[in-house]
C-alpha cells in the first residue's frame, strides 16, 4: 500500500501512444491544471473569509451570516474541481495488496474492471448531480439561513466536478485500450 508521501513528485499523467488520444489527454490535463490553480485560489480565499469571520466576531462583535455558507460553497467547489486532477495522477487511495500478488495480465484486467466500475459509478453520480442542480435552479432552492444563497451553486459545482471526473476516468480507460505498451506488458 502506498501513502503518497514516499513517492516521487508526480509529473502528470503518462502520455498515451495513440496521437489523437494523446492530444485529448493533454487538453484534459491542461484544463485540470487550470482548475487546480483556481481551486488553490479559492482555498486561500476560504481561509481569508474564515479568518475575517473569527476576527470580526471576536474583536468587533460583528455577526457574519454569509461566511459559513460562502466557505462551504468554496470548499465544495475545491473538492469536486480537483477530483479529476487527482485521478489523472492516480492519487486517490487504493489498496495495492492484490497488485503485488497478481500476475501482470490479471492485474491489468483488475485495473480495467475497477476503472470501468468507477466510471459507471461516476457517470451515475454526475447524472444525479445534474438532476439535483436542475431541480434547485428551476425551483429556486436556497439554504435556510438569513443569507439564503441559491443551492444551485454548490450542486452545479458538484455536478461539473463529477462530470469532469467521469471524463478523466473515461480517458484512462481509452488510454488503457489504445496503448500498445500496456498490451505488451500484460502479455
Amino acid at each position: 500500500m502506498s501513502h503518497g508521501f514516499e513517492l516521487e513528485p508526480a509529473k502528470g499523467p503518462a502520455i498515451p501512444d495513440h496521437p489523437l488520444v494523446a492530444k485529448l489527454s493533454k487538453a484534459l490535463d491542461a484544463f485540470n491544471q487550470g482548475l487546480l490553480m483556481l481551486s488553490m485560489g479559492a482555498l486561500i480565499l476560504t481561509a481569508l473569509v474564515l479568518t475575517y469571520s473569527v476576527v470580526s466576531r471576536y474583536f468587533f462583535k460583528l455577526p457574519t451570516d454569509w461566511q459559513d455558507e460562502a466557505s462551504v460553497f468554496m470548499l465544495v467547489g475545491v473538492t469536486f474541481f480537483c477530483c479529476a486532477y487527482v485521478q489523472a495522477l492516480r492519487g486517490h487511495i487504493g489498496i495495492e495488496a492484490l497488485a503485488s500478488i497478481l500476475s501482470p495480465r490479471v492485474n491489468a484486467a483488475r485495473m480495467m474492471f475497477v476503472d470501468v466500475l468507477s466510471l459507471l459509478f461516476c457517470v451515475f453520480f454526475s447524472w444525479k448531480s445534474w438532476s439535483l442542480f436542475h431541480e434547485a435552479y428551476t425551483e429556486g432552492f436556497t439554504t435556510s439561513s438569513t443569507f439564503a444563497p441559491p443551492l444551485w451553486i454548490p450542486y452545479g459545482m458538484m455536478a461539473f466536478g463529477m462530470s469532469l471526473l467521469s471524463v478523466q476516468i473515461a480517458m484512462q480507460v481509452l488510454v488503457r485500450i489504445t496503448n500498445k505498451s500496456d498490451k505488451r506488458s500484460a502479455a
